[in-house]
């Protein structure tokens, strides 16, 4: 997959590699993070961090190489360990050092992502109770 940080525009920190998507598909977890799908495209992103709430973009790698905006710019993250995969799906065969930078993606913990999760949905859950609580806040009202 391709990723691209888009707070900074068409030039925030990209990469490419092998991800991994939740049960219902609308997580990508890579490199220890956690990109839920936005129910409503963003500015430029059509997922968010679940930590930070930065917008992200998530798509599919394209054959040609051209994976960034053509008005971006920025050297792409390459995740060691998807190399081969990667060489297999573009139309090149040999990764060009001006346009990538080799790295290797972090194991994602998702269970500290479930747990943040669940932590914002019990803060929803208290806010809305308290809203229906009596001035005694003795009994629903």
């Amino acid at each position: 997959m391709y990723i691209e940080n888009k707070t900074e525009g068409h030039h925030g920190p990209a990469w490419i590699g092998k991800v991994e998507f939740s049960k219902s598909g609308q997580t990508v977890y890579f490199d220890n993070k956690a990109l839920k799908k936005l129910k409503n495209t963003g500015i430029s992103g059509n997922h968010f961090d679940v930590e930070t709430g930065e917008e992200y973009w998530v798509s599919g790698v394209k054959k040609n190489g051209s994976d960034r905006h053509k008005f971006g710019g920025g050297k792409i993250m390459l995740d060691k360990n998807s190399i081969e995969d990667y060489l297999t799906l573009v139309d090149f065969d040999v990764i060009d050092e001006n346009k990538f930078i080799i790295v290797e993606f972090r194991k994602t913990d998702k269970n500290r992502f479930n747990e943040i999760e669940n932590a914002e949905i019990d803060f929803k859950n208290a806010d809305i109770r308290s809203r229906y609580l009596d001035n005694n806040h003795k009994k629903l009202v």
